[in-house]
C-alpha cells in the first residue's frame, strides 16, 4: 500500500508543480488584459474569461516591439523615448540600472550567466555552484589588486534569491555544465545530479601540487 502511495506521489506532485507554475506564469502574464479598454476585454466581448488570451496579447506584444525597434524609424523611437527618460530625476537612474543590467543578461554577445562555476561559500571548505557575471568595476577594482570576478550565487531552491560576491578567480573553478543543468542541480537541492564526467572534472578539482 505505502509502496503504491509513493510512486503516486512521484507521478503526480511534479505534474502538480509543473500545472502551478505554469498557472502562475500565465496569470501574471494574462494581467496584460487590463491595459485594454473594457469594452475590448473576453469578459465584455464573450461574457466570460478566456485563459491564456492575455499570455498570446502579451508574446505577440513583445515581439512586434522587438521586430518595430530593429527598422530605423523604432530606432529613432526608442532612442527619444530614452532620452526622454533621462531627463526624469529617479526614473532615469531605475531605467538605467534595469535597461544596463537586461543588456547584460539577455544580450547574444553578452557573457554574464553563461558559465557556471564552483566555488567555496560560506566558509573555506564548503562548495557551492555560482554564476560568472562579470568583473568588479569603478572604485570596486581600485580596492582588489589583482584578478577578481564577480559570480552570482543563488539559494536553493528558490534562485531568484541569492547573494552577489566577488572573488579571485583562482578561487573559482569554471564547470564543465551549462547554465540549465547546474540550476536544475540547485533547485533539485542536489537530488537532480547533472551528467558525470570524470576525466575533466578531474583535472578540474585536482589541486595544484606545492613546489
Amino acid at each position: 500500500m505505502r509502496k503504491y502511495f509513493i510512486t503516486g506521489l512521484l507521478i503526480l506532485v511534479p505534474l502538480a508543480i509543473t500545472l502551478w507554475v505554469l498557472n502562475l506564469i500565465i496569470g501574471t502574464m494574462d494581467q496584460s488584459l487590463l491595459l485594454l479598454p473594457v469594452q475590448w476585454r473576453p469578459e465584455a466581448l464573450f461574457g466570460f474569461h478566456i485563459l491564456g488570451l492575455g499570455t498570446i496579447l502579451t508574446v505577440v506584444t513583445i515581439f512586434l516591439t522587438g521586430l518595430a525597434a530593429r527598422n530605423f524609424f523604432g530606432k529613432q523611437v526608442v532612442r527619444l523615448w530614452e532620452s526622454l527618460l533621462e531627463r526624469i530625476p529617479f526614473v532615469n537612474t531605475i531605467y538605467s540600472s534595469v535597461k544596463q543590467v537586461s543588456d547584460t543578461l539577455f544580450s547574444s554577445s553578452g557573457n554574464a550567466f553563461r558559465k557556471a562555476m564552483l566555488v567555496q561559500y560560506p566558509h573555506a571548505g564548503c562548495w557551492t555552484i555560482a554564476f560568472l557575471t562579470g568583473v568588479p568595476g569603478g572604485d570596486v577594482k581600485n580596492h582588489l589588486p589583482g584578478d577578481y570576478i564577480s559570480v552570482y550565487v543563488p539559494t536553493t531552491p528558490n534562485p531568484t534569491s541569492g547573494f552577489f560576491l566577488m572573488m579571485k578567480r583562482e578561487d573559482a573553478i569554471e564547470l564543465d555544465m551549462d547554465v540549465d543543468a547546474a540550476l536544475k542541480y540547485i533547485v533539485s537541492m542536489g537530488v537532480v545530479a547533472p551528467e558525470h564526467v570524470p576525466q575533466k572534472a578531474a583535472l578540474l578539482i585536482t589541486p595544484a601540487s606545492p613546489e
